[in-house]
């Protein structure tokens, strides 16, 4: 009696045309044969993300207004001399969570127009990824202005500390539990002329120029006389990834 034995290579297709068939049955079932761009859940979901960020914002002030009372309670019963509580002052500013005052400057960067064109001969027309701010354009900025001797940063109404991370999701900017949208405002408290030369200085700044000249990406830098850059207000608790078992 002969033997039937399916060849490997006909298996493989069979499989194939299997995880193809299952894929097309999950995507009909995720959209229920809506397109799923246009899915009003989407914009539901949209709608959620803008709540909790605001919730996050409201949350973040309570929180700060709770931690100054309980930090003024500490100092008036910890017995520290006036060294200790010099000291301790000078640590807190160090780590962002007092405010600091002073000449600095702010700088602005803004998508493109969405009907964008080069606007340089020889230029090919840009693609949608040319005419948005992405991450590393915000951090760029940020690394320059430390670079410069910024005395502190904040990016939007939110001061920056040594475990902030910039964070880009599409064109919008997650910062520390909140989001915003362009255009983004980053503003520092330093030496005026050493601020501007470091962004001058900055490589990834560069490029960043050339799209701004090639497809009319937003920058603006003002000086500014006085500002007065918020402490941060959320935990300063780390979080990181414990071995199991």
């Amino acid at each position: 009696m002969t033997r039937f034995r399916i060849r490997p290579a006909r298996l493989a297709t069979l499989g194939v045309f299997a995880l193809a068939g299952l894929i097309f049955w999950i995507s009909f079932n995720t959209a229920h044969g809506t397109d799923l761009r246009s899915d009003s859940s989407m914009l539901r979901l949209s709608d959620l993300i803008q709540e909790r960020s605001r919730k996050n914002a409201e949350l973040d002030s309570s929180a700060a207004a709770v931690r100054s009372q309980v930090d003024r309670f500490a100092r008036r019963d910890s017995g520290s001399s006036s060294a200790e509580n010099r000291r301790l002052a000078g640590l807190e500013k160090d780590a962002g969570t007092k405010k600091v005052s002073g000449a600095g400057l702010s700088v602005t960067l803004d998508d493109a127009p969405p009907n964008a064109t080069a606007q340089i001969p020889g230029v090919p027309e840009p693609q949608a990824n040319d005419l948005v701010i992405h991450q590393q354009d915000l951090q760029a900025v940020v690394n320059a202005l430390w670079k410069g001797g910024a005395k502190g940063i904040k990016i939007m109404d939110q001061r920056l500390i040594s475990t902030s991370a910039v964070r880009c999701v599409g064109n919008t900017l997650i910062l520390q539990g909140r989001v915003y949208s362009p255009p983004y405002k980053v503003t520092a408290v330093g030496d005026q002329k050493s601020l501007r030369k470091a962004l001058d200085e900055s490589p990834a700044i560069q490029n960043y120029l050339q799209y701004v000249d090639a497809y009319d990406l937003g920058w603006k830098v003002d000086e500014r006389k006085s500002e007065t850059l918020p402490g941060y207000s959320g935990t300063v608790d780390l979080h990181y990834a414990k071995p199991t078992g």
